[in-house]
């Protein structure tokens, strides 16, 4: 019978593991702002339910649709900054531009939203923008020089 206990030790024994630590090396380096995607995430999910939260789902239809609509495109967008980042961080500027939407977005969707759900909304959008920013900042400063 073979033995296929794991023997625990230094894995530089391993046969890929400088490919693994060239992988992990690579990994690591475009995460720059690694500690932004989970609160991207989050702001999206509370985006989608907050007209749950605040309990405007009567008294404002369309933009119970629009935020769930737009906390989703936000949540994607987080995903995707996750799963490929090289590539995903040229669209944060996209992600400012969600920000000043939500900001404006009770008045140009909604029927004249009440304190409570304009304020939510606005400061959702203005979270979107900081952290928008904070992802533009990190990938301009992170981009390969010419």
């Amino acid at each position: 019978m073979a033995d296929v206990s794991h023997n625990r030790g230094d894995i530089t024994s391993h046969p890929d593991a400088s490919e693994m630590r060239e992988r992990y090396a690579r990994m690591l380096s475009g995460r720059d702002v690694a500690l932004v995607d989970g609160p991207v995430f989050l702001l999206g999910l509370y985006c989608a339910a907050s007209p749950w939260i605040l309990h405007y789902t009567t008294s404002q239809p369309a933009l119970v649709t629009h935020n769930l609509i737009v906390g989703i495109a936000i949540g994607l967008l987080a995903l995707g900054f996750t799963q490929t980042p090289e590539r995903m961080y040229g669209l944060s500027w996209a992600f400012c531009a969600v920000g000043i939407w939500m900001i404006i977005a009770p008045w140009v969707v909604g029927d004249s939203p009440d304190v409570g759900v304009a304020l939510s909304n606005i400061i959702i959008g203005a979270l979107a923008v900081i952290l928008g920013l904070m992802c533009t900042a990190t990938a301009a400063r992170s981009a390969p020089r010419p």
